[in-house]
């Protein structure tokens, strides 16, 4: 998986590379009103792309947190379900022993007569 990460690293830069070479021609890019950036093709090019990389990286983020969270909420809800089960595991163990206590003072009830 990593070479392959590397291989798409290595292919996209090298496209960069190529890209940058054809288009050095100066465009203009107006902002805001009166604000107007001057640059060569490429340059806005590649650092339009690299915004898209960053804001795609920063949305994965957001959401490895929030299933992160999901996780952890769900994780909590188990344990608590657990926790319940447990008690009724006891308190079934509990009924069983006082069952089974008074299950031979019921047969030799009935023997002695």
């Amino acid at each position: 998986m990593r070479q392959l990460n590397f291989l798409m690293i290595f292919v996209i830069g090298l496209g960069l590379v190529l890209f940058s070479i054809q288009n050095t021609d100066p465009v203009s890019i107006k902002f805001f009103e009166g604000k107007v950036i001057q640059a060569p093709l490429c340059v806005e090019l590649i650092v339009a792309m690299g915004a898209g990389a960053l804001f795609a990286w920063v949305f994965n983020v957001w959401v490895q947190l929030q299933r992160t969270f999901t996780i952890r909420v769900e994780m909590e809800a188990r344990d608590e379900q657990i926790a319940h089960l447990e008690q009724d595991v006891e308190r079934y163990k509990a009924a069983l022993e006082e069952q089974q206590r008074l299950l031979p003072s019921v047969s030799s009830a009935s023997t002695e007569k």
